[in-house]
């Protein structure tokens, strides 16, 4: 699958919500288990015969390079952002893409997601661009009141909400790479949005796998007990 696609690990973020563990030490290099969060998505790429990638990164950035010096088991490009270009502004940094196809993925996600199948969904559907997908529901506790011009209409028994949320991983066409300012701050979200108002084709891909964002003190707890027992 290497020669299908180029990668792009996202590891430029502060973490803030995740102070003071991220004080000295960058969140992409913070230990799940025995191996920091990123090596378990460089493992995981490894596995689907990934043999190069680029991480871009500016928070703490020395020490995420010096890390790999010593630690690397993949050829990785470093792109060094100069100030905060949101997440996905970096990729306009780097221009030596050996593909038409482009997979990014935030640093500080633990998944088991089938990587093949993520591309080859993509590629099969000859779309611009694919966003991977979490389900979330919620559960509402009490009946629903629906009302028109001030008159209750109906009254909905409680039940639940499903939803598909952006699970910060996405599959874009290099020529997607022009909609993206040039040194500007540019979120993942503003470029799936241009592409939309441009009328591209935007698909999406469910993660039936694990899957969590460490963002915060109860996700990083979650995650020291998922590698317990689940096969990353």
């Amino acid at each position: 699958m290497h020669n299908k696609i180029d990668v792009v690990i996202m590891a430029g973020g502060k973490g803030n919500r995740l102070k003071p563990l991220t004080e000295h030490t960058p969140k992409a290099l913070l230990k799940v288990g025995n191996k920091s969060i990123i090596e378990y998505n460089i493992d995981l790429l490894l596995s689907y015969g990934v043999q190069s990638i680029n991480i871009s990164v500016h928070h703490l950035c020395d020490t995420v390079i010096s890390y790999f010096k010593d630690n690397s088991k993949i050829e990785i490009n470093f792109i060094k952002e100069e100030k905060p270009l949101g997440t996905i502004g970096a990729l306009k940094l780097f221009d030596a893409y050996k593909t038409d196809n482009i997979l990014v993925m935030n640093a500080d996600l633990l998944t088991n997601l089938n990587v093949e199948q993520l591309v080859n969904n993509f590629l099969l559907n000859e779309a611009d661009a694919s966003i991977a997908t979490v389900p979330f529901q919620i559960s509402l506790p009490h009946d629903i009141v629906e009302k028109e011009k001030g008159k209750v209409t109906r009254l909905k028994e409680k039940h639940s909400i499903a939803y598909n949320l952006n699970a910060g991983i996405y599959m874009f066409k290099k020529a997607c790479l022009k909609y993206i300012p040039q040194d500007s701050f540019f979120n993942a979200t503003d470029l799936i949005n241009a592409l939309i108002d441009d009328g591209k084709k935007i698909i999406s891909y469910p993660i039936r796998e694990y899957w969590l964002d460490i963002g915060q003190h109860e996700d990083y707890k979650k995650a020291q007990e998922a590698v317990k027992h689940i096969k990353f």
